[in-house]
């Protein structure tokens, strides 16, 4: 694994909003100096480590599915800030095998030992576009004979395949909500469903704001009054349970189908990290992760449990403390063994890995020059030299 540098393409932000990447002048906040889409710089592989990653990452996704057992086998929902109420009703669609489609992994790696899990992204993880088309395409045009750690867009459509055996009849509605003031949420989620499309769903595009429940009929509609039958959204399950209708929504997941299911709730909530550690101690794989407090870690790093983009952080280390702002926090947190991100020529990168069903798929790169991964980072690249 390294770094290098090269010119961008001429034109390139044409290029990549072409691809649908319109929201690369929205996702960072304003006054930085680097673009959201930084091609000046990419990173290379080599096929074994490839391999290996790839390796590592179903691994964990494994792993992480038994967590989801063992948290169902022992009502453990507390631990996740997950009401009583809707414990049953994850418990339900576990059992049931609620369908699921993708995932992000966020990984530390420097190319020279096994890559830590920092976290899951299990429920709405973004960045998806750039990690499946938009390095893609630049790969074809910077480095054609090259390969690329990236078969998401394939394996997005045969995974709609598979779901589409057992979903109800009707279109799917594919979920944004207003919201996201970047565009980058919209996107994403036309992006899927694209590939939905492509798959042979028929589907429709619904604002979650528009979306009205029937008392009569006890169903959810839109604004044509169409049944909402299936549903994808990147709408986080946190936030619909707690919805005035979240309890609508939650148990209308027998009858209908919500990608993701509710059972992701788990996954996407740093608790996890914990449960992990619990089940795993000492795997190569982990970080040392505690819900009571840091125990005997002397450095480590406090995380909300469902904090996003890098807010609400407190990083200690023997004689330093550094903190993020943001109003994460108040249902909890977990402890974390803190380990630095590798630097790369002044810039720490975040693998994020993703899973297609249960595979390793392929790999998006975010890159910060602080100590935490948030909205100011930038999304570089990556090819396999071959």
């Amino acid at each position: 694994m390294r770094r290098e540098t090269s010119p961008p393409r001429d034109g390139w932000e044409a290029i990549i909003e072409s691809q649908g990447l319109a929201y690369h002048r929205t996702a960072h906040p304003g006054g930085l100096d680097r673009p959201y889409w930084d091609e000046s710089a990419h990173y290379v592989f080599s096929m074994d480590e490839v391999l290996g990653l790839e390796a590592q990452v179903e691994e964990l996704h494994r792993m992480c599915l038994r967590a989801v057992e063992h948290v169902v086998e022992r009502g453990r929902y507390a631990d996740f800030a997950v009401p009583e109420w809707a414990g049953r009703e994850i418990a339900a669609s576990w059992r049931r095998g609620d369908p699921h489609l993708f995932g992000r992994f966020d990984l530390r790696y420097d190319g020279t030992g096994p890559a830590k899990l920092l976290e899951y992204n299990a429920d709405t993880p973004t960045s998806l576009l750039e990690s499946s088309v938009v390095q893609w395409f630049w790969l074809r045009d910077r480095h054609p004979d090259d390969d690329q750690w990236n078969s998401i867009h394939e394996r997005l459509i045969d995974r709609w395949r598979q779901i589409a055996e057992g979903l109800p009849t009707g279109p799917s509605h594919f979920a944004w909500t207003r919201m996201d003031e970047t565009g980058e949420e919209a996107m994403t989620i036309a992006y899927l469903q694209e590939t939905a499309e492509q798959a042979g769903l028929s589907t429709v595009a619904v604002a979650m704001e528009d979306i009205g429940w029937d008392g009569l009929n006890l169903r959810f509609v839109d604004m044509e009054r169409r049944v909402i039958r299936s549903l994808c959204k990147l709408y986080p399950w946190e936030w619909a349970v707690a919805d005035p209708f979240g309890a609508q929504a939650v148990r209308q997941q027998i009858s209908s189908t919500w990608i993701e299911p509710l059972w992701k709730m788990l996954l996407s909530n740093k608790a996890l990290l914990a449960v992990l550690w619990e089940l795993y101690p000492g795997h190569p794989n982990l970080l040392p992760a505690y819900l009571d407090g840091p125990r005997d870690m002397t450095s480590y790093i406090v995380k909300p449990l469902l904090g996003r983009e890098g807010a609400g952080m407190r990083i200690v280390t023997p004689g330093t403390s550094v903190e993020t702002p943001g109003g994460y926090g108040a249902e909890g947190h977990v402890h974390q063994e803190f380990q630095a991100l590798p630097l790369f020529d002044g810039w720490r990168p975040v693998l994020g890995a993703w899973v297609v069903h249960d595979e390793a798929a392929g790999v998006g790169i975010r890159e910060t020059s602080g100590l935490v991964t948030d909205d100011t980072s930038s999304f570089v690249p990556h090819r396999i030299e071959l």
